[in-house]
């Protein structure tokens, strides 16, 4: 058997589907059936006035077992396309797609902490959103390393609560899905 099918690899998954009730819990259905996880979902109607909705999924597998995911949904009913955009992006000599992502951190803090988080959050090109004299709530869009790093550093600054919207992506180049 060809090592490279044995590799889990994360691909970024865009569908095209009907937006209707049940549509995501089928999509999501075939992952976890399969046991494997979604590191990231983002769902959002693209289309009013044609009724669709992009649903963009995050996740790990061997090659073998997200082709035949893919093959399994391009068979839905509900789904009028799907790209498998990380695979798209080699095929065209880029290393991944277009991929950001959106999170709210909200950190606690007085004094020193406090002016070392809007110093640091300045420097991430975070936006404060809500404040008051005891928390900062920023707002921050970017690659999800970009995120990632951003919490961390505030952890120790006093990190509250975090909420990530999960990954937004879309092909390099011209053409669309």
């Amino acid at each position: 058997m060809n090592f490279k099918t044995e590799v889990q690899e994360n691909h970024t998954i865009a569908l095209l589907v009907d937006n209707e009730p049940g549509v995501l819990a089928r999509v999501i259905g075939l992952f976890s059936g399969r046991g494997y996880n979604i590191e990231s979902l983002t769902v959002s109607e693209t289309s009013h006035d044609k009724h669709l909705s992009r649903i963009t999924v995050v996740s790990s597998g061997t090659l073998q077992v997200l082709d035949q995911i893919k093959k399994q949904l391009e068979r839905m009913v509900p789904v009028h396309r799907v790209i498998d955009l990380t695979l798209l992006a080699e095929m065209n000599g880029h290393s991944k797609p277009i991929e950001r992502e959106l999170a709210m951190v909200k950190v606690a803090g007085k004094g020193e902490d406090r002016v070392e988080a809007m110093r640091l959050a300045d420097a991430f090109r975070a936006q404060v959103i809500d404040a008051s004299t005891e928390h900062f709530t920023f707002e921050i869009t970017g690659r999800i390393s970009k995120i990632e790093q951003f919490i961390s550093i505030m952890e120790p600054l006093g990190l509250v609560e975090v909420c990530r919207t999960g990954v937004a992506a879309v092909s390099r180049g011209k053409d669309g899905m």
